[in-house]
């Protein structure tokens, strides 16, 4: 509503100001008529200026002055992952900005007084939910703003932990059908906050799910090159668990056991029944992350007699010009390295 009553009186400004300059112009050609002075050579080109500019104003006003939708709708999206959900669905119709960029954790992002700020002047938050961004809760108050927050995590069927059945998993976009229920929360949001570009942001969310579509049957023909006993996953933190319900994985456990990369490090005990774990599953590597610290993985991986597996790309997307700038991209970085190292 804010955004479009601020359109709606940058338009009235300059139509008003159009109009006055039409108005003088027209006077003006009236003055030199009336008195017969647009008979005189100087005075003609005079008159004949005036009628221009007011003819060029006429101009203006039905083909250059603003509409009430030029002005973007300023949009935040929490961290990158989601970020480039929001890019496909909106595309150049919004301004966008991103609190934790690539390689950054979401899970530990302390918000800077720049962030306040930025939250302040948005219209539109786009956020995972399910506790991800345990942080946003003190930002968005103490900004003041009165942007819509948007959770695109809304409708997806939540994981649990398993020995913690009250903490919810936030990595459901894992699960790439999840994906498709986000990009159409975003696509709704976006229609009913600029109703202007309801047309553009429905097809562009048409064509992301079909994208998203033929991604989810991409790992599932992926996936079908490893045999069943070898699909067993050791990770930095719990983050695949959307993954490997979807995909047909089992998770043998995680150097972090938490769905958050706050944990504290694993106890020795913890760590020596992960080994045990490991040893008896014959697992074939362990899997770091892009955002996670790797010593604790390096270390149980010597412990236990197993590779380390390339970086995955879990709660962040990489840098431009990395194999995951993107949500697609990422997912199929993930799954090539998964059926290189367990094939």
């Amino acid at each position: 509503m804010i955004f479009i009553k601020m359109s709606i009186k940058k338009y009235y400004f300059n139509l008003k100001s159009v109009i006055a300059i039409v108005i003088f112009s027209v006077k003006m050609s009236y003055c030199f008529a009336i008195t017969g002075l647009c008979h005189c050579e100087p005075f003609y080109w005079a008159k004949q200026s005036f009628r221009n500019i007011g003819l060029l104003g006429l101009f203006f006003v039905f083909f250059t002055v603003t509409p009430a939708h030029a002005d973007k709708i300023k949009a935040v999206a929490t961290f990158s992952v989601i970020a480039d959900m929001v890019r496909h669905v909106a595309g150049d119709s919004i301004d966008l900005l991103v609190l934790v960029g690539p390689n950054a954790d979401a899970h530990e992002y302390e918000p800077v007084p720049a962030d306040s700020v930025h939250i302040s002047k948005a219209d539109i938050i786009f956020e995972n939910g399910l506790h991800l961004e345990h942080w946003l809760d003190k930002l968005y108050t103490a900004s003041g703003t009165k942007a819509k927050r948007i959770i695109v995590s809304r409708g997806v069927s939540v994981r649990t932990m398993g020995d913690n059945p009250q903490e919810s998993d936030p990595h459901a976009w894992q699960d790439v059908t999840n994906v498709i229920l986000y990009a159409q929360n975003i696509c709704d949001a976006l229609v009913v906050l600029d109703p202007v570009n309801r047309v553009k942001y429905e097809a562009q969310t048409k064509d992301y799910v079909k994208q998203l579509q033929a991604l989810d049957g991409w790992v599932k023909a992926q996936v079908a090159l490893i045999s069943v006993e070898k699909r067993k996953l050791v990770t930095n933190h719990d983050a695949l668990g959307y993954f490997a319900r979807r995909y047909g994985f089992q998770i043998i456990g995680a150097v972090i056991p938490s769905a958050t990369t706050e944990a504290a490090d694993p106890s020795a005990l913890q760590t020596a029944q992960l080994l045990d774990i490991i040893k008896k599953n014959n697992v074939r590597a362990i899997f770091s992350e892009n955002m996670a610290n790797l010593k604790l993985a390096q270390t149980l991986s010597k412990e236990a007699g197993v590779a380390v597996g390339p970086e995955l790309y879990t709660d962040a997307l990489g840098v431009i010009g990395s194999d995951a700038q993107t949500y697609i991209q990422m997912i199929k970085h993930n799954v090539k390295i998964f059926v290189e190292y367990l094939k």
